[in-house]
Parts: structure tokens; C-alpha cells; sequence
């Protein structure tokens, strides 16, 4: 893909395009991003003073009060912080139960709505690529629809019948210059995100138990997110994946998986149809498969240099954010269920 370059700066030390300052008259070269060795010189601190110093004229400014000293951290702050985050997260739990519970077209729609919102938040981060957003939020309703009225094998047809659509609108275009990358992310949000919220559909479908299982995996996921994120802040040392995520810790990673383990045993405890057997070994790849997800969703946002994909959820962040896991995990209930309890 061709994107516009930033300035190089020529071996003299000087850019390519040079501003330019009026100065006493003068037109005089002033070369952008550099320092003369004046300005660097004035710039340094004393000998023996580090730089930021309170003690020094320099260290008075930004990250420093007035009176000196550093900015500390305001307990009341977090606590605030942390209610926000506790209020945005109860209307979600509500949310969430309400259209499982209601099942049938209303959970079905509902997964519509959250995938074009999840869409939106990918296609916003990889605009620059041109993907053809209106194809994928046709495809993602027309699989969802499928899985619901159908099955696997209808929602992999509903989702290939709008490749000859994205190749209609591809000829459209004025010249088919990085085409190719329009296509891929287009297919690439179908396949990360359209295809997890189909399998949803078909998982709450399943006769009997689709509702239950799909609670299971809910609880499994977010309790091995939560328990790995307190694992880290208790026990953690060694990085996991400092390229993809500095914070995350293999001691965090153990933590989660337990708890992913403990969070779908306990969400089975009074499901007569699913031994305490089976529900260990659900829980265990479940509580595998969600670190890779946020992983995944975090290597993604680590290339295309995005803090959070949205703010559907607050200081949660975007759709993507909270359930780059359960894209994951769903996919995997739906079929460890029909392997397991059907």
C-alpha cells in the first residue's frame, strides 16, 4: 500500500524540504525536527541536576506543581475511575442476559447490530485501506441471518455470495490500485468478526441447553480476563508478549487460565446434562483460547497504532475491546458443545 512519506533528513543533517524563517530581513534556513548546538546546550540541564528537577527553573514546568515536587497519583481519581468502569459494566450484564434470554430473531438482531458496530470500530482503524464496508456489514447480516434460519453450511454460502457484490464495486473504482488490500480487510473483518457473531447464533440455537452454553462461555471468558489481569497485578513478572502487549505476564496467564477453568464449572454446577467432567475440559479450552484473542485484537492495534478501537463501552473502550475473546471462545463452545453434549 502507498502512503505519503515523511521527510528524510539528508547526511548534512538538513530535511529534504527545508522551512523557511524571515529573519532581519533574511530568508535563513531552518532545518525542521533539529536543534542548533546553541539551543541543545541551553536545553541541557546543569551539571550534577537531572533533568525535570523541581530544584531547578527547568524542572518547574510541565509533570511539576507549582510549589515543587511531582504530581502524585490522586486515590480519588481511581476510585472514580474504577466506579465509572463498574457502572458502564451493569447496563452490558443486562444488556447481554436480556438477548440471550430472549433468544430466537431478537438475538439474532441484536448480533447484527453488534456486529456492524464491531465492523465499524475495524473499519474506522484500516480506513486508509478503502476496505468495502458496505459489503461486509451485508455479508455479517446475511450469515447471521443464515446461521439462524440454516446452519453452518448456509452461513459459509451467505458469505461467499458477496464476493461477486465486493467485485462489482471493486471495477467501479477509477483505477485498481491497492485493490488488493481493499479485499483483504474487507474478507479479514468477515472472517474475525462476522463469522464469531454467526456462531453465536448458532450456539444459543443449539435445542435445549444453547442458552446455557452460551452463558458458560461468556462466564469462562471474562473470568479468565479478569483473573489473569489480577494474576498480573499480584504475582506477575515475566512478559508474556512484550512485542505485542508489555503488560501481560505468564504469571497472569496462569492465573486467567484457572480461572476460566473455575468461572465454567461454576457457571455448570447446576446443569444436570453436563458432568463436572466435561465441564473441565470446555472450561480448559475456552480459558486456552481467550489470551489469544485479546492477544490477537492487541497485536492488531499495536500495528495500526490504536489505544482503543471505540468507545461504545466507556472507559471500557469499544465492542472490539470487550469481546476480542468471546470471538474467540464462541466459535469454540459451538463446536465443543456438539462434540460434547450432543
Amino acid at each position: 500500500m502507498d502512503f505519503p512519506e515523511r521527510p528524510r533528513p539528508t547526511p548534512s543533517g538538513e530535511s529534504a524540504q527545508p522551512r523557511r524563517r524571515r529573519a532581519s530581513g533574511a530568508d535563513e534556513i531552518e532545518p525542521p525536527g533539529f536543534l542548533s548546538p546553541e539551543e541543545r546546550a541551553e536545553s541541557m540541564p546543569p551539571p550534577g541536576e537531572e533533568p525535570g528537577d523541581p530544584r531547578s527553573p527547568r524542572g518547574r514546568g510541565r509533570g511539576f506543581l507549582r510549589r515543587g515536587g511531582p504530581k502524585r497519583p490522586r486515590r480519588r481519581k481511581q476510585r472514580s475511575e474504577t466506579l465509572m468502569r463498574v457502572l458502564w459494566a451493569i447496563p452490558a450484564i443486562i444488556l447481554a442476559v436480556t438477548v440471550i434470554a430472549l433468544g430466537g430473531e431478537a438475538f439474532a438482531g441484536a448480533m447484527v447490530v453488534f456486529s456492524w458496530i464491531a465492523m465499524g470500530e475495524f473499519f474506522r482503524m484500516t480506513e486508509r485501506a478503502r476496505p468495502f464496508a458496505i459489503v461486509a456489514y451485508a455479508a455479517a447480516a446475511g450469515m447471521i441471518v443464515a446461521a439462524h434460519y440454516g446452519d453452518s453450511f448456509h452461513m459459509v454460502l451467505a458469505g461467499v455470495a458477496f464476493f461477486p457484490v465486493m467485485l462489482g464495486l471493486a471495477a467501479r473504482r477509477q483505477t485498481l490500485r491497492n485493490v488488493t488490500y481493499s479485499m483483504a480487510v474487507t474478507v479479514f473483518a468477515l472472517v474475525w468478526i462476522a463469522i464469531p457473531f454467526a456462531h453465536a447464533v448458532l450456539l444459543r440455537d443449539l435445542p435445549d441447553h444453547g442458552a446455557a452454553l452460551l452463558v458458560d462461555v461468556l462466564v469462562a471468558t471474562f473470568f479468565t480476563d479478569t483473573f489473569a489481569y489480577i494474576g498480573g497485578r499480584m504475582l506477575g513478572s515475566r512478559p508474556l508478549a512484550p512485542l505485542i502487549s508489555p503488560n501481560k505476564t505468564v504469571e497472569g496467564l496462569a492465573v486467567g487460565i484457572l480461572g476460566g477453568i473455575l468461572g465454567f464449572w461454576l457457571a455448570g454446577l447446576y446443569q444436570d446434562w453436563l458432568s463436572g467432567t466435561d465441564a473441565l475440559l470446555m472450561g480448559a479450552c475456552i480459558a486456552l483460547l481467550a489470551p489469544l484473542g485479546d492477544l490477537f485484537e492487541s497485536a492488531i492495534k499495536r500495528d495500526l497504532d490504536v489505544k482503543d478501537s471505540g468507545r461504545v463501552f466507556g472507559p471500557h473502550g469499544g465492542m472490539l475491546d470487550r469481546l476480542d475473546g468471546v470471538l474467540f471462545t464462541v466459535v469454540a463452545g459451538y463446536y465443543l458443545s456438539l462434540a460434547i453434549v450432543y
